[in-house]
């Protein structure tokens, strides 16, 4: 029975956490044994759910002293438990991973999840621990070429595997009308028919709600109710301004700001239309991918990692980023699909990503490079 260790900082929420857990439960439905090492959090309780071993250490820590005893730590918990593949999953751990796995002599694998900084030498040394794996996983194409550019990595090992959408959580029949109606009050959506406009995302400059905005106040009508749905925590002051703008722009009683939900389903069921406008490239992009799954139509800045899962005029469409007339465009002919034509849309939307981005193609294509990497031992 193969054992594989993944190690990253902590469990909480984001999108490496999610990949975490999705990786240990296919690893134990294939009969593997998973082990996960982090500092803890409140999702320690999925892994344990969907089968996996979680160990608590102090792998978030950026001080040298604990990275290094960290690294003897790995040493006695990979000798112990038979470890055969160490996953390293962000910088900080990945250091103590990369060293514990050269003293064990174990296969090391890294995802390489964002555009990191390069501001200094030191920075891209830091970061490129994530380039030193037997097989580097690029998260999106978008990643790899980034990867290739600034990096000494021969493409050999560099291995593409987009993340994935859970299709358990992520379709139009798994939205809970119950949540759906807690979500439209909570809201204060009024029951007028009107379509709703759905931008998701961490209220921060980076990610474009003030560019919606500019490009919502460009339409010829308000038929429309705008929802900017994500947390403001750290960002309050870029919060402020968007609700400056939000009067400033005669948008008031057309666009809300609602904080952030444990409700994404049912969220993106009640959409008539997905904005992901974001100014910078994401480097794969969760909320276009997520919107598909669930039968809507998106509008998406055309860089990063959106340029791969949304096709331009057939799941969505594509807008260059920060263009506000071109957003206003792309809006206004989402918000105008003809009935026929936008069926047809959500039937493309669902089967590109349950074809491309679903988890489970992200757990096959995870676990078969594991499997290369075992059966390399045998070969030799």
């Amino acid at each position: 029975m193969p054992t594989i260790l993944q190690v990253l900082p902590e469990l909480r929420t984001g999108g490496v956490e999610r990949g975490t857990i999705e990786i240990t439960r296919a690893l134990t439905e294939a009969g593997w044994r998973a082990v996960v090492v982090s500092a803890g959090g409140e999702l320690v309780g999925r892994i344990r759910h969907v089968g996996g071993e979680h160990i608590t250490l102090p792998v978030n820590s950026k001080n040298p002293f604990t990275v290094m005893a960290n690294t003897g730590r790995l040493v006695s918990l990979i000798q112990e438990h038979g470890v055969d593949i160490v996953h390293a999953r962000s910088r900080a751990p990945a250091w103590s991973a990369y060293r514990a796995a050269q003293e064990t002599k174990r296969h090391f694998v890294t995802t390489f999840h964002g555009v990191y900084g390069l501001q200094s030498n030191a920075k891209k040394r830091y970061n490129s621990v994530m380039t030193k794996g037997e097989r580097v996983i690029a998260v999106s194409h978008f990643i790899a070429d980034h990867i290739l550019t600034h990096y000494d990595v021969d493409p050999s090992r560099l291995t593409v595997i987009h993340r994935g959408v859970d299709l358990d959580l992520f379709s139009p029949d798994k939205a809970m009308p119950q949540r759906m109606a807690e979500l439209i009050k909570a809201w204060n959506l009024p029951d007028d028919g009107l379509p709703v406009i759905l931008v998701p995302g961490r209220i921060t400059r980076w990610k474009g709600q003030d560019v919606c905005l500019k490009a919502l106040a460009k339409l010829a009508h308000r038929n429309f109710h705008c929802i900017l749905l994500g947390p403001e925590e750290g960002h309050e002051a870029y919060g402020k301004e968007l609700r400056k703008l939000i009067k400033v722009l005669n948008l008031e009683g057309n666009v809300r700001l609602v904080g952030s939900t444990p409700f994404m389903a049912e969220a993106y069921k009640l959409a008539s239309i997905v904005v992901a406008p974001s100014v910078q490239p994401e480097a794969f992009g969760r909320v276009p991918a997520e919107a598909q799954a669930m039968g809507k139509p998106v509008i998406a800045s055309r860089h990063g990692g959106a340029c791969e899962t949304v096709i331009d005029h057939e799941t969505g469409l594509l807008v260059p980023p920060g263009d506000v007339m071109e957003l206003a465009k792309a809006i206004q002919e989402a918000l105008t699909l003809e009935p026929d034509l936008r069926a047809q849309v959500e039937r493309q939307a669902i089967w590109n990503i349950r074809e491309h981005f679903s988890s489970r193609v992200m757990c096959d294509k995870t676990l078969g490079l594991y499997q290369e990497l075992l059966d390399s031992d045998v070969s030799r």
